[in-house]
């Protein structure tokens, strides 16, 4: 487990990480170019659990299969799966989709949510999650990318991640814990690259099993790797 003052260390380290080639992040500062609230709700259906370069080929695939989003509400879950089926659980996806879509023009009438820009960041989240189709990654990826918040999403990869590197205690489990506790380490400024960088992390090396690693550029101040450097280098050449 690191050391408390270290944290901010490792974190000053992953946030120097280079972009993959060819995936460096987009617009000023490091922020992927805005999206209306209501597509950066359904990028972050996609988004969750997988890397932005698959997120990114899905949500085009959608735009692109598809005429407009009301096509989509009234399209079968079978034909959006179609879309994004190389994305993991993609059917649970499609349907929440569907569901996020059906629920916005039962509200509103259209597809429009840019009204929460006019709410507070509590009053917004509180409306995002009052909808069936939401769950505290979307809310967050919402607040953080489009709504000026500091709120940063959690998936599964991006707990791995920092749990591996002592960012968080190794028994907290409460997502509201976690997310403050790294809130308080990360700048608001960087939260958007932080988890860019976190999801790489988890997709190229940081795998749940045979974690590559010796190949991870944040090996040298990796708890994991200081506590058991043999097996997990050994996992991450065998893999």
């Amino acid at each position: 487990m690191a050391a408390t003052p270290n944290r901010q260390r490792i974190v000053n380290q992953l946030l120097s990480t280079p972009p993959r080639r060819g995936e460096e992040h987009e617009g000023t500062n490091g922020k992927a170019e805005p999206r209306p609230v209501l597509e950066q709700f359904l990028y972050a259906v996609l988004r969750e659990g997988t890397s932005r370069s698959q997120a990114d080929k899905a949500y085009r695939s959608l735009r692109e299969t598809f005429f407009d989003w009301n096509e989509i509400r009234v399209s079968s879950a079978r034909e959006v799966v179609e879309a994004i089926r190389e994305l993991p659980r993609a059917e649970a996806r499609a349907q929440r989709i569907i569901l996020f879509l059906q629920e916005v023009f039962e509200t509103t009438f259209s597809f429009d949510l840019e009204s929460l820009h006019k709410k507070g960041l509590k009053e917004a989240a509180k409306k995002l999650n009052r909808l069936e189709a939401a769950n505290d990654y979307c809310v967050s990826w919402v607040i953080q990318q489009s709504l000026g918040g500091h709120a940063l999403p959690l998936d599964e990869p991006t707990v791995r991640v920092v749990r591996r590197l002592g960012l968080i205690e190794p028994e907290l489990e409460d997502s509201e814990a976690i997310r403050t506790g790294l809130e308080h380490q990360v700048p608001k400024a960087k939260g958007s690259v932080f988890t860019d960088i976190v999801s790489h992390l988890a997709e190229e090396f940081c795998h749940t099993d045979q974690p590559q690693c010796g190949r991870c550029s944040l090996g040298s101040c990796c708890p994991k790797m200081v506590q058991a450097p043999e097996p997990l280098a050994a996992a991450g050449r065998a893999r």
